[in-house]
């Protein structure tokens, strides 16, 4: 993995995990929000780092722990997971012995895809993601999830280092079609699942209430995937604010036409 830390490690942590095809350097923009009075962190996934061999989750959680041991770090006010981050940021959230205060899954691809499905996507998801490094961002539009300008560039960059065997790697123990793993209910209480009302991914949002009944479930009215923190990470970072000196998240956005 590949670190990247915004504000001054004294004050409180907020990590983030960043979505399929970009980099850590996504959550930027959000970030830099918030540096002003927490502590970013904001790792790469090792599979779209150069010169690294992605070795499964374990590996991961183990590489984020040392990191923020090494910051200093004793507990985290937040954890801000983006798309198929979540996944990674569940196993962490089961895996740590750090107290964590709140998570917030942005559009969280919670899948359940049998490993047959899985090998078959890995050549399409390898060949999107190295198209946008291949045509500088051309093929955006027409292939992933997210066709905005200001998401371009760290799809670039991911697709530069990105191999296939690091991918097949990811794509073997990510999305498991396993049960969820179980939350405390009083940590159920202090996580968000969110999903815009036009993603793909909100048919994910009944399974996920159906295992963790004491979470909580906010619902981005009219907006497609992720699309909120791209397009207005001003207004994002301050509901993360909201959230964590509030306990509480403000009205959830709608949007505008």
């Amino acid at each position: 993995m590949r670190f990247e830390t915004l504000g001054n490690r004294a004050n409180p942590a907020v990590l983030f995990f960043h979505a399929m095809g970009v980099t850590g350097a996504s959550s930027e923009p959000v970030a830099k929000w918030l540096q002003e009075k927490y502590f970013c962190v904001l790792p790469t996934a090792t599979v779209y780092c150069a010169g690294q061999k992605y070795a499964g989750k374990a590996d991961e959680v183990r590489q984020v722990e040392e990191f923020l041991r090494e910051q200093g770090a004793q507990r985290l006010a937040l954890i801000v997971a983006s798309s198929i981050g979540a996944d990674l940021a569940m196993a962490f959230l089961t895996r740590t012995r750090l107290p964590v205060q709140y998570v917030f899954f942005d559009g969280g691809q919670f899948a359940q895809i049998g490993r047959g499905t899985r090998r078959a996507m890995t050549p399409f998801l390898y060949l999107a993601i190295k198209s946008l490094y291949w045509s500088k961002g051309g093929t955006l539009r027409k292939i992933m999830w997210c066709g905005d300008e200001a998401i371009k560039p760290y799809f670039i960059a991911a697709g530069k280092a990105l191999t296939y065997g690091s991918l097949r790697r990811q794509m073997a123990d990510s999305l498991e079609d396993r049960p969820f793993p179980p939350l405390p209910e009083e940590m159920q209480r202090r996580v968000y699942f969110e999903f815009g009302s036009a993603e793909e991914h909100f048919k994910y949002r009944g399974a996920v209430m159906k295992a963790y009944p004491q979470g909580n479930f906010p619902v981005f009215e009219g907006y497609n995937h992720m699309q909120y923190q791209i397009r207005d990470p001003k207004g994002f970072a301050a509901m993360l604010r909201a959230l964590m000196e509030q306990g509480a998240l403000p009205e959830p956005p709608a949007l505008k036409a």
